[in-house]
């Protein structure tokens, strides 16, 4: 794993924030709530069902000086999501929402089932509907929000065997265009971002030789880390980004899609 302490410099962009990260018990959701704690957000971990993992995403957030709290939700559900934000809210306004949560589905398409297409979609494309729907009135009071989703670059050209991830990362996008024109005036930036391949556990399936490929066909010579994906976050979360919505950054290490 990537070091921790990587330094950011002495100031706290994002101190007295409070964000809210979806999927944020492990791999890319975990590391995008610790650099922002580290930029002096307060952060909502949810978890769906890794409450160990978020427990530990909480203390390493609360180790860089500022408070975190662990919240249970299925994302995918309504209500589920209503009492996310209002758990939150333990921390104060939301003001930064990462829609990170996210699964994946090898197949053929004529494998795949109705009841995994639906799975993968409600998980990935709905619940950032849901989640981004909730956080609005939070984020207009807030008049600096920001709203972050996580897609992927299967998500700019759809890959084989992947067809309900790739419509849902594909999803992610377009609703990321859609709403950021939206909301615009509200003074929320929409945007999203689309990774390359990512060293977290979704390449568990993969073997040694099929990594080192991949490895070899990024022209920066390595896989990404979720650190790559974090400063990414990190950045349209800050003030820095404000002229910034409705537009896809790809940490993809020059491996375009």
């Amino acid at each position: 794993m990537e070091a921790e302490s990587r330094e950011w410099g002495q100031s706290a962009p994002l101190a007295g924030k409070v964000a809210v990260v979806t999927g944020a018990s492990r791999g890319i959701g975990k590391r995008i709530a610790t650099t922002l704690a580290k930029a002096g957000a307060h952060v909502a971990v949810h978890y769906h069902e890794a409450q160990v993992e978020a427990l530990d995403t909480v203390a390493r957030c609360v180790g860089y000086g500022t408070r975190a709290v662990a919240i249970q939700a299925d994302v995918s559900q309504e209500e589920d999501v209503q009492r996310l934000f209002l758990e939150a809210t333990q921390l104060g306004t939301p003001s930064i929402l990462v829609n990170n949560a996210g699964i994946a589905h090898y197949g053929l398409v004529m494998d795949l089932s109705l009841r995994d297409w639906n799975r993968v979609l409600q998980t990935n494309l709905t619940s950032t509907f849901l989640c981004s729907k909730e956080a609005i009135p939070y984020l207009r009071r807030a008049e600096d929000g920001r709203i972050i989703n996580v897609s992927s670059v299967h998500g700019l050209r759809g890959a084989a065997m992947e067809a309900a991830y790739s419509a849902s990362k594909a999803g992610m996008i377009a609703f990321t265009e859609s709403l950021a024109l939206e909301v615009a005036s509200l003074g929320i930036t929409v945007n999203a971002v689309a990774p390359g391949v990512i060293d977290t556990d979704m390449l568990k399936g993969f073997s040694a030789e099929e990594k080192r490929q991949m490895q070899t066909e990024t022209p920066v010579g390595r896989l990404g880390t979720p650190y790559d994906v974090a400063h990414v976050v990190r950045f349209l979360a800050s003030p820095d980004s404000s002229f910034i919505t409705g537009q896809v950054i790809s940490p993809n290490g020059g491996r375009l899609p």
